[in-house]
């Protein structure tokens, strides 16, 4: 059987952008990382986002379920485990951030997930969680067959809490790097929502990421 990252994330299909790195560089600034904090991606896949954290001079490890020919992962330590319910093979607080994008939707059930992923962290450790947002991507979120459970705001609010991370909180999240900067600019993402739906499959981006949204979910770990 294929490798699902290979297959899906195939580079003809998915070719290499500057994106991953927008993206860890505004994450690395919205939540005030600092160079060289201990960082672990929960399902890295092809290992874009964990080079972009390593370019921003983050302390990288990846973990994910199977292995991936990628060669950006080439000289970053990845282990691998079912990250469904096997315990990631990492020691006990060993991360001062634990990212994870596009990977609790492919669970059954997360509970292993969130348990791992809070033992992992360092008291005052940051958890990052984005998914795709099932009110705006349902028609769309089961074209991907591996998808298993869609979420909402206060569906990724809710699970931080229970699972005892404090100062969590869920957001809607525009994957446009130019929202980020401008964020007076989400007045026309939010009306192309309106009149386009999603499975229009926008080749331009401004359109198909205004339409297509995530979920930013994050908490910190209780200090002893």
């Amino acid at each position: 059987m294929a490798n699902y990252t290979d297959v899906i994330y195939d580079e003809k299909v998915r070719p290499y952008t500057e994106y991953p790195f927008k993206l860890c560089s505004h994450l690395f600034n919205k939540f005030d990382m600092k160079k060289e904090n201990k960082l672990l991606d929960v399902g890295c896949g092809r290992g874009d986002f964990l080079k972009g954290f390593k370019d921003l001079e983050l302390d990288v490890w990846g973990l994910d379920y199977e292995k991936s020919n990628s060669q950006m992962l080439k000289d970053i330590e990845v282990k691998y485990s079912n990250i469904e319910s096997e315990s990631f093979p990492f020691d006990n607080q060993m991360f001062d951030v634990v990212f994870s994008k596009s990977v609790i939707e492919h669970l059954f059930n997360p509970e292993n997930f969130m348990k791992e992923c809070y033992r992992v962290l360092k008291p005052g450790g940051r958890i990052i969680i984005m998914t795709p947002d099932w009110t705006s991507q349902m028609k769309i979120f089961f074209d991907d067959y591996t998808h298993r459970q869609p979420y909402t705001v206060p569906g990724i609010e809710d699970i931080l809490k229970i699972f005892d991370f404090k100062e969590a909180s869920a957001e809607i999240f525009y994957q446009l790097p130019v929202l980020w900067k401008y964020p007076v600019l989400k007045a026309f993402s939010r009306l192309l929502g309106l009149f386009i739906p999603v499975t229009a499959k926008s080749s331009i981006k401004f359109i198909r990421w205004s339409i297509e949204l995530m979920i930013l979910g994050t908490g910190v770990k209780k200090e002893k």
